[in-house]
């Protein structure tokens, strides 16, 4: 039986739909799937192909494994299961009477050569296929970034290559809150001595203003007083 050259997409695509109206197509192993190539599987299920190349499940006797398109082709018409199974050795026949002959005008076939015919008869068993393992895929990681500069706070998070949150801006007690769930020594100390220099910078710019504000007062005062 010709085995083809393995699936193409439109098959694959026919097969895909063959499953979801719930039949099962036969497929023949190609030359590419090694010892089982010429035998005749069903298509029991098709996995993701972005996860592994072999994503064709095919029934065979009893075992269910996965192939690749390449080791597959669609089964002719009227194509039924066959099973390769090894020959039997033959059974040695019993010895012939002959008539005496003379030893010389017969060579004798030496012993090592007698059991490499024997060998050359028997034939291996198809050998089972080994399945691989498919790791399934995680999810990206989640990265949370709280960030400071030009005296503001900041936070964002991304997912793998994708922007969850832009940076935005956050009151500093609300960065404060956040640094406290993270227990790693320096963190919260760093934290808070930028927020105290905030403080401290935002309480000289209150007492400057308040000084030029009581001044502005006074001569708002004066002025009323000289009219």
């Amino acid at each position: 039986m010709d085995a083809g050259q393995g699936l193409s997409t439109s098959e694959v695509q026919s097969i895909r739909e063959a499953l979801a109206a719930g039949r099962k197509p036969r497929v023949v192993f190609t030359a590419a799937a090694g010892q089982i190539a010429g035998q005749v599987g069903q298509v029991i299920e098709l996995t993701d192909s972005e996860v592994s190349d072999e994503f064709v499940v095919v029934r065979f006797g009893r075992d269910e494994l996965p192939f690749s398109p390449a080791d597959l082709a669609v089964a002719p018409k009227g194509v039924t299961r066959r099973v390769v199974e090894p020959k039997p050795e033959p059974e040695p026949e019993p010895p012939a009477v002959a008539a005496p002959e003379f030893v010389l005008d017969t060579p004798r076939v030496p012993a090592q050569r007698q059991e490499e015919a024997k060998v050359e008869q028997t034939e291996k068993p198809p050998a089972r296929r080994a399945v691989k393992a498919v790791k399934p895929k995680g999810p990206a990681g989640l990265t949370v970034t709280l960030a400071y500069a030009d005296g503001e706070w900041t936070v964002a998070a991304q997912q793998g290559s994708k922007a969850l949150a832009k940076p935005y801006v956050v009151k500093p007690a609300e960065a404060l809150k956040m640094v406290a769930l993270v227990d790693v020594p320096g963190v919260q100390e760093a934290v808070e001595q930028i927020l105290g220099t905030e403080r401290a910078e935002a309480e000289q710019q209150a007492e400057k203003l308040r000084a030029e504000l009581a001044e502005i007062e006074a001569r708002l005062a004066e002025l009323r007083e000289a009219r």
